[in-house]
C-alpha cells in the first residue's frame, strides 16, 4: 500500500494495475503451466473465479485511488471493517445467529470510521469515502476466497486472478499509458507486481490452511506498519480523532476475533462432550 501511494503520484492508476497484475499472471503462468500443463487451468467453479478476480480488479482500483488521496494509515483503519462487516452479511444473508456483544462492536467500528472520516466537519475529505466502497467489494473477495480455498488448488485460483486482472487492466491501459524515464519509477512497479504477487498467493494458501477468525488479527496488526510506512515515507501522522478512530476499530475487530475464537471453541466442546462412547464388551 506505501508503494501503491508513492506510484500513483506520478505513475497513472491503470498502468500501475496492469504491472500489478501482469506480473502475478506472468511469473504463476510461468511457474505452474510447465509443471502442470493445462491442468493449471482447471477449475470446478469457472464463475466463482471469474467473479473473484472481477471483485480484486475492482477492490485494487478502488484502493489505488484512495491511497492516491489518503493516508496509508487511515485508508488501512477503515478496510479493517472488512471482518465486521462479514459479520452483519452472516447475520442477515446467511441467517447466522449474531449476539448483541457482536453488534455492539460492528456499531463500535462503524463509529470509528465517523471518527475518522467527520463528514460534517471542516477536514472532511471525500476521498475516504472510497475505502468504504472497497470493504463491501474485499468482503465478497474474502467470502470467496474462503469458499474456493476448501476445493480448489491455490495455483489455479492465483493464476485466474492474475489473468482476469490483466486482462481488465489492458483494456484501460493504452488510455492511460505513459513513457517513464526515471529507472527508479520501473523498479517500483516491479515491487509493486511482486509484492502483490507474493501477498495474494500467500492469502489463499493461509485460507486453505486456517480459519478466518485465525487470520483476521493480522489483519489489525497490518494498521500498525501501515502507520509506521505514512510517518517514514510520507511524514504523515493521524491527527488525534484520526487516531481515536483507527484505535476504537482495532480494538472492536480485535474483540470481534477473540469472540470468535471462543465460540469456536465452545461449540468443539460441546460437540465432543456429546460423544458416547460404545459400550465396552465382556
Amino acid at each position: 500500500d506505501t508503494t501503491v501511494k508513492y506510484l500513483t503520484s506520478s505513475v497513472p492508476i491503470a498502468m500501475a494495475m496492469w504491472f500489478r497484475f501482469s506480473f502475478q499472471a506472468v511469473s504463476t503462468a510461468a511457474m505452474v503451466l510447465p509443471i502442470k500443463g493445462l491442468a493449471g487451468l482447471r477449475t470446478l467453479h469457472p464463475r466463482y473465479q471469474l467473479l473473484r478476480g472481477g471483485l480484486l480488479v475492482t477492490s485494487s482500483a478502488l484502493a489505488f485511488t484512495s491511497l492516491r488521496f489518503t493516508s496509508v494509515a487511515e485508508f488501512t483503519a477503515i478496510v479493517s471493517l472488512t471482518p465486521l462487516a462479514i459479520t452483519v452479511i452472516a447475520a442477515l444473508k446467511l441467517k447466522e445467529r449474531v449476539s448483541a456483544l457482536r453488534w455492539a462492536l460492528v456499531v463500535g467500528g462503524f463509529l470509528g470510521t465517523l471518527l475518522i472520516i467527520r463528514p460534517n466537519s471542516e477536514d472532511f475529505n471525500w476521498a475516504l469515502l472510497l475505502p468504504l466502497a472497497l470493504v463491501v467489494t474485499s468482503t465478497g473477495f474474502q467470502l470467496l476466497t474462503s469458499h474456493l480455498a476448501r476445493t480448489e488448488d491455490p495455483t489455479v485460483t492465483h493464476l485466474y486472478t492474475g489473468l482476469i486482472g490483466m486482462v481488465a487492466a489492458s483494456m484501460a491501459l493504452p488510455f492511460f499509458w505513459v513513457t517513464l524515464t526515471s529507472a527508479h519509477l520501473w523498479l517500483l512497479l516491479l515491487l509493486l507486481g511482486l509484492l502483490g504477487t507474493v501477498g495474494h498467493f500467500s492469502l489463499i494458501v493461509a485460507y486453505k490452511r486456517a480459519n478466518p477468525s485465525v487470520l483476521t488479527p493480522y489483519m489489525y496488526g497490518q494498521i500498525v506498519f501501515a502507520m509506521l510506512g505514512g510517518w517514514l515515507i510520507f511524514s504523515q501522522v493521524p491527527d488525534a480523532w484520526s487516531l481515536a478512530g483507527i484505535a476504537l476499530i482495532t480494538l472492536c475487530g480485535a474483540l470481534g476475533t477473540w469472540l470468535t475464537v471462543r465460540e469456536s471453541q465452545a461449540s468443539r466442546g460441546a460437540a465432543a462432550a456429546r460423544v458416547v462412547p460404545e459400550p465396552i464388551e465382556s
